[in-house]
């Protein structure tokens, strides 16, 4: 046990002092809160989507004056005594941003409206604009057919439902664009980290088989020991790095209301924070908060240590087994690691059925296979999940690690030691059935 440490050790010091290392640890965090930090940053200021839109109402519309919101930065400017072809040439120069013409029309059936620009116009600036040109024409319309517009506007429906998460704990608000966000995260999350460390481990296997050292170091210690030990060892480093991640989140959590005051206090204040809600920035912001609210955070938490743990320390083993059969042939790894690979892709097709239908048959076999689970109960963790499936799930993992690792130890131990040849897959089925 005391070898199995110091190769431990010795893997987890030799990465962690890799330049790559602290470049993907702690760089790439900060350049993704630096980004988080201007989308906030942009999304709450108004100033920079100002516009002066210039409006040649020809059909009347608007009668000389548009009602626009207290967070509406925009201005409207209403000329006459002009045609289109005159004043599209100079609207730039009498300092407009844009030139909205509405040509005249009869019996409500509108003309081609027409908005020039130097460059093409924001969708969110037309968006709105269509908005308010509609309104308009539809008001004409009421109007026209002695219809009350108030009246009309009572009458109209729009009902948005509200999903009340009836928890032994109280009551709250649920936000199923939150709850699928969350589990996609988390689900392709664990997907990316058993493929990329896992390749680490069959990388590092094939690296000591070509340069020898795996020689030196099995006379030392024992091929299982070796393996366990360059296994839990860059296993190590994958949780270093997702620790470091977590306190920069926190930090980022610390420092972000203390950037943007007034973003949190809208959010902390009911009465702005509803009316915030209409907003696309803040408002959105605001749901995305009360969504993450009414989510097991610890609970995703923990379980995503766990399938991450579990779900490495499995097909670490398959990879190191891979990575002890071949040697510098790229082309052979590939075809090696593909069969390796195939339940893991599969995981991932699973998770993202689950998310959709978190208790159809496929997401609840997805989320207890060992070679799956990890990625499928990721992408289900987020809803209420059984706890005897969960636990059924964390168990049937361990127990598949173990069963996994015993297997795979066995061709790691002679394929190690293995040089200049091309293994077959009917040399390393002799091996697997081969008493130790």
């Amino acid at each position: 046990m005391n070898k199995t440490g110091l190769i431990i050790e010795r893997e987890y010091m030799t990465r962690v002092k890799r330049k790559s290392f602290l470049l993907t640890t702690i760089l790439v965090p900060i350049v993704i809160i630096g980004f988080y930090a201007i989308i906030i940053a942009v999304s709450i200021s108004g100033e920079s989507n100002a516009q002066h839109i210039a409006i040649l109402d020809g059909a009347d519309l608007f009668n000389g004056s548009i009602t626009t919101d207290k967070n509406d930065k925009t201005t409207y400017t209403f000329i006459h005594d002009e045609t289109e072809q005159d004043f599209k040439n100079k609207y730039k120069k009498e300092g407009y941003s844009l030139f909205l013409y509405i040509p005249a029309f009869e019996e409500n059936v509108p003309k081609q409206i027409k908005v020039h620009s130097q460059a093409a116009v924001n969708i969110f600036v037309k968006s709105a604009l269509e908005q308010k040109i509609n309104a308009a024409i539809e008001k004409r319309r009421l109007q026209k057919a002695n219809i009350d517009p108030q009246i009309y506007k009572n009458i109209k429906a729009d009902i948005n439902i509200e999903n009340i998460i009836d928890s032994g704990k109280g009551e709250k608000t649920g936000v199923a664009g939150v709850a699928y966000a969350v589990s996609f995260i988390a689900g392709i999350l664990i997907y990316m980290i058993l493929l990329i460390y896992g390749t680490m481990v069959m990388r590092g296997v094939m690296e000591e088989k070509t340069n020898r050292i795996a020689e030196v170091i099995v006379s030392s210690a024992k091929p299982f020991q070796l393996m366990m030990g360059k296994i839990i060892g860059i296993g190590a480093v994958g949780l270093t790095q997702f620790a470091i991640w977590i306190v920069l989140m926190g930090i980022l959590q610390l420092v972000i209301p203390f950037i943007f005051p007034g973003l949190f206090h809208q959010i902390s204040d009911p009465v702005l924070a509803k009316a915030t809600v209409e907003q696309a920035g803040s408002g959105k912001m605001f749901t995305i908060i009360q969504g993450l609210h009414s989510l097991p955070i610890m609970k995703i938490v923990l379980c995503f240590i766990f399938y991450f743990l579990g779900g490495y320390l499995l097909y670490a083993a398959l990879f190191a087994a891979v990575g002890s059969v071949v040697s510098e042939d790229q082309q052979e790894a590939q075809q090696l690691v593909f069969p390796v690979m195939m339940p893991l892709i599969l995981g991932f097709v699973i998770m993202t059925k689950a998310i959709n239908s978190p208790d159809s048959g496929l997401a609840i076999f997805g989320s207890l296979f060992p070679l799956t689970s990890p990625v499928v109960m990721m992408g289900r963790i987020a809803y209420d999940v059984p706890w005897w499936q969960l636990a059924l799930s964390m168990i049937l993992l361990v127990l598949g690690f173990l069963f996994f690792t015993w297997l795979t130890a066995k061709i790691y131990r002679t394929g190690i030691l293995l040089y200049g040849k091309k293994i077959t897959w009917k040399e390393m089925w002799k091996w697997l059935v081969r008493k130790a």
